[in-house]
């Protein structure tokens, strides 16, 4: 066996440098760190520091020919995270200060990257929906909804599906609504020193986990939603639970106003601090609670229903100010929409199947496995092979607890997608914060990332 010879290569503190040098010159690694203001040149600066609403290229010239401002060398670049316990995540923020004002944010992403979307191209349609809860875990019924009806667009049943089925998805929507947003009352509240408000959303989420629990089987990534329906129907005196749900939340959410709106230094924490202003809001793609805070009224529950929202009763909640204050409260508020619209499904809630009776979309019911091999053959063949969906794309875009939730899936009319997108909030409204953070202190940084509420499943996916 013939020894492999390495090649020579320079020794020495200086070559070893330029070795380094030369080998991140040919990546993209440096391109995210945030570069001394020094150093930028006036386009690279009004893209950093400008809004996504460019200046002109003759404005951005005449930024050139300004003199250097003098305390431009008083500034300096910190990093916090990606190991930050108010960052939510592994999420790293370059910080340029000057003092203790904040001039540039650059928000970088990638240390959680887990390729679930890749991952999504090699499981069959039967599988995915394991697969995309792991996004925003926090509210996975919203990623498996998403999923499940772009399925359904692609095999052509999405009109077929069962009322009831349909109803049950409606309810478990708008419960993981309300699961989401209560962890945000009980977070924001810890970010910002009210620990108090951090066990009351604690507790209040922990009843619906319950419920989801005796729904699903588990509290978390339920993988419920599946295309045709959903995986089991609702158990025995699940409407008495969802009763004692809505019976208890008027009194706590009262609470809550009482800990915090109301509150002088809960609203001068929050007031005033992380303003994004609508026309950066709709030019960044911010949904959810982010858009709505600054007066735009838009709600795929409404402006584009889906399932059998248009007949529900809600009101869309906005805000007038766009601070972190208006995402806070939007939140709250939508607690209660939630609920308005919960009562209105259980009142309306209609018998018959969960699921479609397609073979070749659903398997069997656990009865017919043990008397027939029949089956057993096909429950077997549905989950090992899966099933076929015809050549073709679908888009399906619903509203999540931080936005709009898309599933994008293209067909080769295989039993796996052949490419698949997700549409996550969370790593759309990401880009908000360097326009929410610009000119405000450092030490509102925390309360700002608080008010976006990001999951960084779903931005690394």
């Amino acid at each position: 066996m013939s020894e492999t010879t390495l090649p020579e290569t320079e020794t020495g503190t200086d070559a070893g440098t330029d070795f380094y040098q030369r080998s991140v010159a040919g990546t993209d690694e440096g391109e995210q760190q945030l570069r001394p203001r020094s150093e930028l040149s006036a386009k690279e600066l009004m893209r950093e520091v400008g809004s996504v609403l460019r200046m002109s290229e003759a404005d951005a010239a005449k930024l050139g020919d300004l003199p250097d401002d003098p305390d431009e060398d008083q500034t300096m670049i910190i990093n916090m995270g990606p190991q930050h316990p108010s960052t939510h995540g592994v999420l790293r923020l370059m910080l340029e200060l000057q003092g203790e004002t904040v001039l540039r944010c650059k928000p970088i992403i990638g240390y959680l990257h887990t390729g679930m979307e890749k991952t999504g191209e090699h499981l069959t349609y039967a599988q995915g929906g394991t697969n995309v809860t792991r996004m925003d875990y926090l509210s996975p019924i919203a990623n498996e909804l998403a999923f499940a009806m772009a399925t359904e667009k692609l095999l052509g049943i999405d009109g077929d599906i069962p009322e009831r089925a349909v109803w049950i998805r409606m309810l478990m929507a708008e419960m993981s609504r309300m699961a989401s947003h209560l962890l945000f009352m009980a977070t924001n509240g810890m970010d910002l020193g009210a620990v108090s408000m951090m066990i009351y959303g604690w507790r209040e989420r922990e009843e619906v986990l319950r419920f989801f629990q005796e729904v699903t089987g588990l509290r978390m990534n339920h993988n419920y939603i599946r295309p045709g329906g959903v995986a089991a129907d609702l158990p025995a005196g699940w409407r008495d639970g969802v009763l004692e749900i809505l019976d208890m939340l008027p009194e706590r959410l009262d609470e809550y106003d009482t800990l915090m709106t109301g509150q002088p230094i809960w609203r001068e924490r929050l007031q005033g601090v992380g303003v994004i202003t609508p026309q950066e809001a709709l030019a960044l793609g911010a949904t959810g609670p982010i858009l709505r805070s600054t007066g735009v009224e838009w709600d795929l529950r409404r402006d584009q229903p889906y399932m059998h929202y248009d007949e529900m009763e809600f009101d869309v909640i906005v805000g007038s100010y766009g601070d972190a204050f208006d995402r806070y409260a939007i939140r709250l508020a939508e607690i209660r929409e939630s609920m308005r619209i919960v009562r209105q499904i259980l009142d309306r809630m209609p018998a018959g199947d969960y699921r479609i009776q397609d073979k070749k979309v659903t398997p069997p019911p656990r009865a017919r496995i043990d008397e027939s091999m029949e089956a057993l053959i096909h429950h077997f063949k549905i989950f090992t092979e899966g099933f076929k969906v015809p050549e073709g794309e679908a888009y399906v875009g619903i509203e999540g607890p931080r936005g709009e939730i898309g599933c994008y899936i293209v067909s080769d009319g295989s039993a796996t997608p052949y490419r698949m997108h997700m549409r996550e909030p969370s790593f759309v409204n990401i880009q908000c914060l360097p326009h929410m953070m610009r000119g405000g202190l450092v030490a509102d940084a925390v309360a700002v990332i608080s008010s976006v509420d990001p999951v960084l499943g779903g931005v690394d996916r």
